[in-house]
């Protein structure tokens, strides 16, 4: 399948790693890292040059219990480090917002994607998302970042989020906006328990049938410092397992901080199944050939 974006492609036959660049202060891992101009394309250049296919660049943090940011400025935060690493890189960029004004500015300067973790429930975002003409990642998050870690409950957390993404790629098509243009995101760590995340990692095969990408982010969340005990910036290990078990569930796209050792661990696997189907047509050739 192709990712189509007004002037790139991007051929999701393989899986792909979207490096996160946060331009906040207060994101819960690298807040503060990126915050200013020069850093901030300093670490998209670097991202890029470990075999980042997309840079993600956000504006405003998600974690859990932060607040929100004003329009005007997570657009002073995004809009010139969209420009600057479009141009000077050509590299396909994402900005992470689920405000209308900043997906239509984003996709101005030449954002090639938009990845909303309200899924474009706010109001105006359909339509943003429309003018855009981009792929959009609809992401599945319970509550608001500010409360959504309070006692999070499903019925069934597999159900549930299903019929979730079954609802907003409805709406994206009676808003116009082509189902070839989703993708989408099951949210590990938004309004989820860690036996909820575990659940959802188990099974995310159950998604494809969906008929959209799957993307996925837990690179150093909490969910893996419950499980390892480690603090964020030492759950390096823990996400690469976390990538490696998705991508082999059918995850499209990757979502990490550190890219060059992801880029590593998805190189293992890929050879790996090169190797499988290599001998496996082997095989084929030699049961299937006239004997002489």
């Amino acid at each position: 399948m192709l990712l189509n974006s007004r002037t790139q492609s991007l051929d999701l036959s393989v899986p792909r790693i979207m490096g996160i660049l946060n331009v906040t202060p207060d994101s819960f891992s690298d807040g503060g890292d990126f915050f200013l101009f020069d850093a901030a394309l300093r670490h998209a250049e670097q991202m890029l040059a470990e075999g980042a296919d997309i840079i993600d660049v956000g504006g405003e943090s998600t974690r859990p219990g932060s607040a929100s940011v004003p329009t005007d400025e997570e657009l002073r935060r995004v809009i010139p480090v969209i420009d600057a690493i479009v141009r000077r890189f050509g590299a396909l960029v994402s900005v992470d917002t689920s405000k209308p004004e900043v997906m239509r500015a984003a996709a101005d300067v030449g954002a090639g994607m938009i990845n909303d973790v309200r899924a474009l429930q706010a109001d105006g975002a359909l339509d943003a998302a429309r003018y855009a003409e981009v792929p959009i990642c609809l992401m599945h998050m319970q509550g608001q970042p500010r409360t959504m870690q309070h006692d999070p409950r499903y019925d069934d957390v597999m159900t549930d989020i299903k019929r979730f993404f079954h609802q907003r790629i409805s709406a994206c098509a009676e808003a116009g906006i082509q189902q070839n243009r989703l993708l989408i995101d099951p949210g590990f760590g938004f309004g989820k328990t860690l036996a909820h995340n575990l659940q959802i990692l188990g099974n995310l095969h159950r998604f494809v049938d969906l008929c959209a990408p799957i993307v996925v982010g837990f690179s150093r969340k909490s969910m893996l410092g419950a499980l390892t005990g480690r603090a964020p910036g030492d759950r390096l290990a823990a996400s690469l397992g976390a990538a490696l078990l998705a991508v082999q569930r059918g995850a499209a796209i990757v979502r990490v901080h550190d890219v060059a050792p992801t880029v590593d661990v998805l190189s293992v696997l890929r050879a790996i199944a090169d190797s499988d189907a290599g001998i496996a047509q082997a095989q084929h050739v030699e049961q299937h050939s006239t004997p002489m």
